[in-house]
């Protein structure tokens, strides 16, 4: 079995109709927590900003992944992440192409996601956080849109399951 397909068959890939949408979704996406997280950059001093009883906005500069698991202060691993969080996105990016529409829209939002927290990453060597949840006195973990978009659109692709293909044979 081959298991590298041959650059006719990715260029088919890439531009049928159906991925077109699904690269304009990623698009969307990514557009929206960029505009998210330039606007708190921007117009936000260090202080918090308390919403209401249970929502912060509170900047938080974060260098490990999703909720700032695995942060580190070293440079090696820091880049080894990002270059591990680069391909995962590649490979996801290449299932959502290759992916019927309802999964194409799944990818695209956890794709979208994924590639604006890689963009930070590249770009200001950290993630802004800024979404901090709490009750009295316990705090969830601060996050931004991307993060929410990575998480529902696997949540999305957890309820949606692999669907076993029947065989009409009998």
């Amino acid at each position: 079995m081959n298991f590298f397909l041959k650059q006719k068959d990715l260029v088919k890939i890439f531009f049928k109709r159906d991925n077109a949408y699904y690269i304009v979704l990623i698009v969307i996406f990514f557009s929206i927590d960029r505009y998210s997280k330039i606007n708190i950059i921007n117009h936000f001093n260090e202080s918090t900003y308390y919403i209401n009883d249970f929502i912060n906005l509170n900047l938080i500069w974060n260098t490990g992944v999703g909720f700032g698991l695995l942060s580190s202060t070293t440079t090696i691993f820091y880049n080894t992440i990002t270059i591990l969080i680069g391909l995962v996105i590649l490979i996801l990016s290449f299932i959502g192409l290759t992916s019927n529409k309802l999964e194409k829209i799944i990818f695209s939002i956890i794709v979208g996601g994924a590639v604006g927290n890689f963009y930070d990453r590249i770009v200001f060597k950290a993630v802004p956080d800024f979404i901090d949840l709490h009750y009295n006195s316990f705090h969830w973990f601060t996050f931004n849109l991307a993060d929410i978009f990575i998480t529902a659109g696997l949540i999305i692709l957890l309820i949606n399951g692999p669907k076993k293909k029947t065989n009409d044979k009998t």
